[in-house]
């Protein structure tokens, strides 16, 4: 069932970025190959002894530049969009193995005057194929990926040289994450910062780019402010081998529009964890106060905006919460999808001090004040 959500997410995610009328009509297709080299990030000590090199990440990217026919691509000044396949060779064949990926991702020019020398932030988001996870006969040692099958996020900020017509110098930097979210044990996950380089080649054209006439606007925000709510349903198992424990989250944010790309905003989280309710028994606490044992936490959301589709980053604090098992600090990095109704899909990752705790699946919906 996880690989099927994770399977949806993706599939939500490319069809996003890329079923939009103004990319079938662009001429342009772009053809790029990456190069990273880095480190594994040691987030806990406990994964250093699976750091045996450098790792490096070689990449294939299908890109198409967008028109300007929809308001999203006018206000990211013009960004591309595509699909990315890559191969991550962490230099530990034996317990680590190799990752191969497949994700949807958009580049985004972060100035918006056009000049040969251009910085561009890519935001990636997909699946990740582990080819040695933890095993507990064949692999005890990976005790950072515990499933074949993960989400990968990727996250770089880059420069573009323009060389000629057809060709493109990018250095840059890197940042990559694969993990299950504990979906499966053992998972703390594995982060790696790279440095970057690719060659860009546009596939030259016969045909002109089409003029822009009239622009569709229909993502453009109605109200300053808003309130957003949304449930959610995720799971996490505690130990190998044990049954996945279930997750149920309720939110209610309020958030104010800067403009149709950038929103701030404070939430309300209410959390209801199975694997909290053990941390709560095992600590004795009184049994029969209901409320305890759940956590509720405050948190402040910023929310970056391409169209229909929002990534809300946000970092609260369980100001409920009388079993301290794993922190009081809790983060949050989510997809969401609006609907032209103000129904949303949303699709996060829940943290506590950059340990995963669990995906999270959900529908919300967004009401203008």
């Amino acid at each position: 069932m996880r690989q099927f959500y994770l399977i949806v997410i993706f599939i939500l995610n490319f069809w996003s970025l890329t079923a939009q009328k103004g990319l079938t009509g662009h001429p342009n297709w772009i053809i790029k190959s990456c190069y990273n080299q880095g480190i594994i990030l040691i987030h806990r000590s406990s994964i250093a002894d699976l750091v045996k090199g450098y790792p490096a990440i070689y990449e294939l990217n299908f890109i198409k530049p967008t028109l300007g026919n929809k308001l999203w691509q006018t206000e990211n000044n013009l960004p591309e969009v595509g699909i990315t396949t890559q191969l991550i060779d962490f230099k530990n064949p034996a317990h680590l193995g190799y990752g191969l990926i497949a994700a949807p991702f958009i580049e985004i020019p972060l100035n918006q005057k056009i000049k040969p020398s251009r910085i561009y932030m890519r935001i990636c988001w997909g699946l990740s194929y582990i080819t040695k996870p933890f095993n507990v006969h064949t692999n005890q040692n990976n005790i950072a990926i515990g499933s074949a099958l993960n989400q990968y996020v990727q996250f770089r900020w880059f420069w573009k040289f323009k060389l000629n017509q057809n060709l493109i110098f990018e250095p840059g930097f890197t940042f990559s994450h694969t993990s299950n979210a504990r979906a499966q044990v053992p998972n703390l996950g594995l982060n790696i910062a790279t440095l970057h380089t690719a060659i860009s080649f546009r596939l030259p054209s016969n045909k002109t780019i089409p003029q822009v006439i009239k622009q569709d606007s229909a993502t453009k925000v109605k109200s300053k402010n808003e309130i957003v709510t949304f449930a959610s349903i995720g799971f996490n198992q505690r130990e190998v081998n044990l049954k996945k424990q279930m997750c149920y989250m309720w939110a209610i944010y309020y958030q104010r529009n800067v403009r149709n790309t950038h929103k701030f905003g404070l939430g309300l989280n209410f959390f209801h964890d199975q694997n909290y309710l053990i941390d709560y028994e095992n600590t004795g606490l009184d049994p029969s106060k209901t409320i305890d044992k759940n956590r509720m936490s405050l948190n402040f959301v910023y929310s970056y905006n391409i169209g229909r589709i929002s990534i809300p980053t946000e970092v609260g604090y369980y100001f409920l919460a009388k079993a301290n098992a794993d922190g009081n600090i809790v983060s949050r990095i989510s997809v969401n999808y609006y609907a032209k109704n103000g129904l949303f899909i949303h699709a996060g990752l829940r943290t506590h001090f950059a340990i995963a705790y669990n995906f999270e699946y959900g529908l919300g919906y967004r009401f203008y004040l």
